[in-house]
């Protein structure tokens, strides 16, 4: 391929290639899986406390992706409503391109979120399955979405982005209810209250 063809025609690097994706977040899940199903012996007072620990490095390592989707999201709400400047759409392919990265797995925060040690406790499986979930949230659902903010602000118009940005906004949502209702599972076993997970609920923009 010549370095002349154009961009979109270009195949995706490996890690953002959907497939990747979410073959990493099954890897996620068969990992703590096995992590979780081992016996170990534990107060409540422990369990809550390493559950706790839990949903506050997942909340931190995916606080830089949750942003990133909710600005790109945002901008094309913006670029929608033709409410952009020229000076503001200037700007707009370097502040997408950091949110890319910000939910990739390249980023650091990502690469840490894989690798959470859910405790083998009672409630450890539903932590291990909200891990796996907070990792297609952020690794599949809100990259994919910004790809396609990406997309459309090259060609509003586009339909296919269109289409693709509607389907992720619809699978944002859906993941994030599955990830709160996971994080209440870990409570009901706990009989306590843990963070609950810091996936914002993201407004549908207008689509133009």
């Amino acid at each position: 391929m010549s370095d002349d063809t154009p961009a979109e025609n270009k195949p995706s690097p490996w890690y953002r290639r959907r497939a990747v994706l979410v073959g990493g977040a099954v890897l996620v899940i068969l990992l703590v899986t096995v992590l979780t199903d081992l016996p170990v012996k534990t107060t409540r007072g422990q369990d809550v406390a390493s559950e706790r620990s839990v949903m506050q490095e997942l909340n931190t390592d995916i606080a830089p992706c949750a942003l990133a989707v909710h600005q790109a999201l945002a901008i094309w709400a913006l670029q929608a409503t033709n409410a952009l400047t020229v000076s503001d759409r200037a700007s707009t392919p370097g502040l997408l391109s950091d949110d890319q990265s910000a939910c990739s797995f390249t980023n650091e925060s990502i690469y840490d979120l894989t690798n959470i040690e859910v405790p083998g406790s009672p409630a450890g499986k539903d932590m291990g399955d909200l891990v796996a979930t907070a990792t297609l949230w952020t690794t599949s659902d809100a990259l994919r979405a910004i790809e396609d903010v990406q997309s459309l602000m090259n060609d509003p118009t586009d339909a296919v982005a269109l289409s693709s940005l509607s389907a992720e906004e619809r699978q944002l949502a859906a993941d994030r209810r599955t990830a709160i209702s996971q994080e209440d599972a870990a409570d009901r076993t706990l009989d306590t209250r843990l963070p609950p997970p810091d996936m914002p609920a993201l407004a549908q923009p207008a689509s133009g």
